[in-house]
């Protein structure tokens, strides 16, 4: 049986549930001369530097009292970790983060910081979910999927809501996907409210696992992914995640690496705003679309945690 979509109600009562927590991200207006100016969604500005503690703080806040004292684990390539922990700090809850051996040190830094013990396991997120399994039957704790939930989903959709209210001109937004948590929340968001808006998911080259599952009209595996976008490299979709997209997102698009790292420098340039590579790809995608998106366009920034020294490469691209 097919798990329902998240609706409308349900991303507004996770808006109310997490106020006080992530924040009301601002909506920045650049552009160029002669160019359409672009609308960046700054979610690097979550209190862990992406739009990931909506969606955590979301899940964590309507477990049971015991489940939270008992802890809580989850599998991540760095910033959903972080989320997790920095949800788990304000609600009193342990919290153990599965990250890969090629995570960036700076996210790990990030996950120990809120107080999150680190375990690292194998470079897939296939790698990662199996020992967070293992770890939360022999421990006792609950596990908090990094996409593919409605908790989760719901939380990233107040973006969305927020979209809508910032941005009453738009026509066309451009989401960054991993897993599909972010954009299977804002296009449902977007979507149950203004269906007339386009919503364009933007993968890697090297990633393009929900190109690859809507072609073949379900979830599929790719056999490796590769990008400097670290945070939208799971090998598989969701399958509640992928059910929105096929619901709701109009196109599905790529953009290469060059392309990415050009976007963080230019980001950097006409906004001084720090955006990490996977951040930078729904920027990259509304770039190269440049005029021909009909109706202003908005691109999300969902994250800004990439280290000084691949950041300083990055901007002179």
């Amino acid at each position: 049986m097919t798990a329902a979509l998240v609706g409308v109600a349900e991303i507004e009562a996770a808006a109310a549930r997490i106020r006080g927590v992530a924040v009301r991200t601002p909506i920045l207006e650049v552009g160029t001369a002669g160019a359409p100016s672009l609308a960046l969604k700054c979610e690097n500005l979550q209190p862990m530097g992406a739009f990931k503690i909506r969606g955590a703080y979301n899940f964590l806040a309507q477990l049971s009292e015991a489940a939270r004292a008992a802890g809580v684990i989850t599998y991540s390539s760095g910033n959903h970790g972080q989320a997790v922990a920095l949800a788990a700090q304000r609600l009193g809850a342990p919290a153990v983060v599965v990250m890969p051996e090629t995570a960036p040190q700076v996210k790990v830094d990030g996950v120990r910081r809120y107080g999150g013990e680190v375990i690292v396991a194998g470079t897939t997120s296939l790698d990662r979910r199996a020992r967070a399994e293992a770890e939360a039957a022999a421990r006792g704790l609950t596990i908090v999927p990094p996409f593919d939930h409605p908790w989760i989903i719901a939380g990233a959709g107040t973006c969305g809501l927020e979209i809508l209210d910032q941005c009453p001109g738009a026509g066309v937004v451009y989401v960054p996907v991993g897993g599909g948590g972010l954009i299977a929340g804002i296009a449902a968001a977007i979507k149950g409210r203004r269906p007339g808006i386009r919503i364009v998911g933007v993968e890697p080259e090297g990633a393009a696992k929900m190109a690859a599952s809507r072609a073949a009209g379900r979830s599929v595996r790719l056999e490796r992914t590769s990008s400097i976008a670290d945070g939208l490299l799971p090998v598989q979709p969701g399958d509640l995640t992928f059910a929105h997209v096929q619901a709701f997102v109009d196109d599905l698009v790529t953009v290469d690496d060059q392309a990415i790292a050009a976007a963080v420098g230019w980001v950097f340039r006409q906004a001084r705003v720090v955006a990490e590579p996977s951040g930078a790809a729904a920027v990259a995608a509304a770039l190269e679309a440049g005029g021909r998106a009909a109706g202003s366009p908005v691109a999300v920034i969902s994250g800004g945690n990439v280290s000084p020294s691949d950041f300083a490469r990055y901007i002179q691209i």
